[in-house]
């Protein structure tokens, strides 16, 4: 008989103290959570198990994830259910600008599962959410996180044509590590969409994350290719394991590391840098501005 190996298995890293939050409480968390269970609307703070959500509602702000909670990528660092999606709702639209309108958003931030299925990419579902947030809520600005288009260059135009003052389109890591983390997108085409975006008129932003086996040098080489590429404002934050099925976390990075990251950000040239642990996309959102 031949006695197998005996595979250690690695331990899961421990969470160092600077990634603990506070329990989600207050009236305004209980106020944004009401409305979103009374709207049936759907959130990125929850369905992407986002650390923030209790610092942001409690500030009585949230992330509206529209076109559904089901994406038809499978990434391998995002939380969101992926799958065949269900028919989009064309009465969301209507729900989510009431709920902006309720809560009295002076920035509100809008994101959305990809559609890949659809040949539009869900851009008209995009572009009639911004028009009639627009229209129930005037004073209202509006940044939108928009899915990888595939290249459907019409699309893009109509999904950022509403009106929205801020257009984000995540890189989420180094080139690299691309078939990796996101092995649907591609880095280049990216680039292109945040490009094509700046030519629009839109002001730009993107945001990486970090724990993932990247090299400092290769953070700042994506820096500067979104520099490159027209990139206004940029995000970065740690990256953390949603389930034991998602990819583990190589490294947790120090905040003295984050705060490198935004000096030589600022030092690049971009007009915003967003760089610590719990910073992610719509993070304090409302600054960009």
């Amino acid at each position: 008989m031949i006695d197998l190996p005996i595979v250690q298995k690695e331990p899961k890293k421990r969470k160092p103290d600077w990634l603990r939050v506070k329990l989600p409480i207050g009236q305004e968390y209980k106020k944004v959570r009401n409305l979103v269970d009374k709207y049936n609307l759907h959130t990125i703070c929850q369905s992407g198990n986002c650390p923030n959500m209790g610092e942001c509602w409690g500030a009585g702000t949230a992330t509206f994830m529209i076109l559904g909670n089901v994406c038809t990528r499978s990434c391998s660092f995002c939380a969101v259910k992926t799958g065949r999606p269900p028919e989009y709702d064309e009465d969301e639209p209507r729900r989510v600008a009431e709920a902006v309108r309720l809560m009295e958003v002076k920035h509100a931030v809008i994101t959305s599962v990809n559609r890949d299925e659809l040949k539009d990419r869900g851009a008209e579902v995009w572009y009639q959410t911004i028009v009639q947030v627009k229209e129930q809520s005037p004073s209202t600005t509006i940044e939108t996180l928009i899915p990888d288009v595939k290249g459907n260059w019409e699309a893009l135009e109509r999904m950022i044509s509403g009106g929205q003052e801020v257009v984000s389109h995540n890189m989420e890591t180094v080139e690299r590590l691309y078939r990796k983390v996101r092995p649907q997108a591609k880095y280049q085409r990216s680039l292109e969409q945040i490009e094509r975006t700046k030519d629009f008129g839109k002001r730009t932003k993107s945001g990486i994350m970090v724990g993932l086996g990247e090299t400092d040098e290769e953070v700042y080489q994506t820096m500067k290719d979104l520099l490159a590429h027209g990139c206004d404002v940029v995000t970065i934050g740690q990256y953390l394991q949603p389930t034991k099925m998602h990819l583990a976390v190589e490294s947790f990075v120090t905040p003295e590391k984050f705060a490198e990251y935004k000096a030589v950000g600022l030092e690049m040239g971009f007009d915003f840098v967003e760089s610590g642990p719990l910073v992610r996309s719509s993070y304090h959102a409302e600054r960009h501005l």
